[in-house]
């Protein structure tokens, strides 16, 4: 694919960006409240529950139906590979380490997803942006304490969902070329959707049914994780993603 059929309005995909950044902040939030009494399979499955139908309510203003049409599956289903591994490990991260700690190291995200925009989308990462990846590669070492007195499974995870995101990001800008973001979202969501269900189906003690004193950040996680999602997809869309 030439990088030359891929979309570039900076200022555009940096407002995405910070619009998803913010709306990210307030679901882990939120999920790092619910790690105390749901699985992470449960979190992960509510962070998306109202995905498809913030996707429909999307693509209706977009032309109708004939929007979610796809000759892709198989990437849309790649991708949603990734964004369970980002969910699952994140929130898995979360048990294990503070809120603060966990965001941390996922700070390393951006910078795997420079390293993978060579290879992946061909874009040419100038020597000041590789020198903040080894720079930001440095800090994550110092986070992770690699001596062994900090490192863990918490680190593990958090690592491990660095990675997932950033594969899926590279994933998302490629597919921005001929996927609209509404269409990534739902088919994303449909796919993660009816994996969680099929898990919780196979072992029920991954669900537990909410209370009350839980609904207003179980709202928050599924309302900001779907408009995030989206903003993502947006931003990726316009800005290079060494950007």
């Amino acid at each position: 694919m030439s990088p030359l059929t891929l979309r570039r309005s900076p200022v555009k995909g940096l407002l995405y960006m910070l619009v998803a950044v913010l709306a990210f902040s307030a679901m882990d939030a939120s999920a790092k409240w619910l790690t105390a009494g749901y699985s992470v399979v449960e979190i992960s499955l509510l962070s998306r529950l109202i995905s498809p139908f913030l996707a429909l309510a999307v693509e209706l203003q977009q032309g109708g139906f004939g929007t979610l049409r796809t000759r892709h599956l198989g990437w849309h289903l790649f991708r949603s590979v990734a964004n369970g591994l980002t969910l699952l490990t994140f929130f898995g991260a979360l048990i294990f380490l503070p809120l603060a700690d966990t965001v941390a190291i996922t700070f390393v995200s951006p910078l795997i997803m420079c390293a993978l925009a060579v290879p992946m989308l061909k874009e040419r990462v100038g020597p000041r942006r590789w020198t903040a990846i080894v720079i930001g590669f440095l800090g994550v070492l110092v986070i992770t304490q690699p001596s062994g007195a900090g490192f863990g499974w918490g680190a593990v995870l958090a690592l491990g969902a660095a990675f997932g995101d950033a594969l899926g990001i590279n994933i998302t800008r490629r597919m921005s070329v001929t996927e609209s973001s509404h269409s990534m979202l739902f088919w994303s969501s449909v796919f993660l959707l009816a994996a969680f269900v099929a898990a919780i189906a196979f072992v029920p003690d991954l669900w537990i049914m909410p209370s009350g004193r839980d609904l207003l950040p179980i709202a928050v996680l599924s309302l900001t994780g779907s408009g995030a999602q989206f903003c993502l997809a947006q931003a990726f869309r316009y800005g290079e993603v060494s950007l």
